[in-house]
């Protein structure tokens, strides 16, 4: 898994910057109630999603927690007074406290089912009967977009899937959530060149194929070989769902 305090600095750069985040938050706003007053914004990152909630939605109060030491900072820096350093699993908060909560691109990163369980649950004590959750899902598939990067990747270790949907559900099913909606976004600026995609599968992007791994040179080759080394594939597209806490 990449250290998130080391990528804090190009995160925003290598992730389709503010295009892709005005896309995401757009797509999370779809799905949050107009009538909702606090947001929980859980593994904002550097906050440049977050910051972009309340600026689109006048009267929405926002909150951002990061465990990445790198990240909080930078999300301060466009939030001041209102991202809190914290683990996902133990949120620093109260019983029913906001209108909304969102977790986008965090499921996926929890390699442990009892980490989803517990981030799920945390998510579902701290919000309001009536309130909803918003998370992506399956991120690792909407990456896949049939390209001759994927074809080459098809052949790589299996990797779990923590943030299946029906997974997703059953957790959230179990902690009084029910569904309440559905919203796609265009990971802008996210689409894979095979020169981009070698240098991630070097740094760790790939989780089954961490450095050092036997295969990451036999993978690289073979992506080096595929032509237009620069040309970027077409983008991502996420999915987020939504669930509603029993009023």
């Amino acid at each position: 898994m990449l250290d998130y305090d080391e990528e804090a600095e190009r995160y925003d750069t290598l992730r389709g910057g503010e295009p892709r985040a005005a896309a995401a938050a757009e797509a999370v706003l779809s799905l949050v109630p107009r009538r909702a007053r606090r947001l929980l914004d859980v593994a904002c990152g550097t906050g440049i999603v977050t910051r972009r909630l309340p600026a689109s939605r006048p009267g929405l109060r926002v909150t951002g927690v990061d465990l990445s030491s790198s990240m909080a900072l930078r999300a301060a820096a466009r939030l001041p007074g209102a991202v809190v350093r914290a683990d996902s699993r133990r949120l620093p908060f109260r019983d029913a406290c906001f209108d909304a909560v969102v977790s986008v691109w965090l499921l996926h990163l929890l390699t442990d089912p009892a980490d989803v369980r517990a981030v799920v649950a945390e998510c579902a004590r701290v919000l309001r009967p009536g309130g909803v959750y918003v998370t992506t899902v399956h991120k690792g598939l909407s990456h896949n977009v049939g390209s001759d990067i994927d074809a080459v990747l098809a052949g790589r270790p299996p990797s779990p899937v923590p943030d299946d949907p029906t997974t997703v559900a059953a957790c959230a099913a179990g902690h009084g959530l029910a569904p309440a909606g559905e919203a796609r976004f265009r990971g802008h600026g996210q689409g894979r060149s095979p020169r981009r995609t070698v240098d991630d599968l070097r740094r760790g992007w790939f989780v089954t194929l961490p450095p050092g791994h036997p295969l990451v040179e036999e993978f690289a080759a073979r992506l080096s070989a595929l032509p237009d080394q620069d040309r970027p594939r077409p983008d991502p597209v996420f999915t987020l769902r939504a669930f509603r806490k029993a009023a």
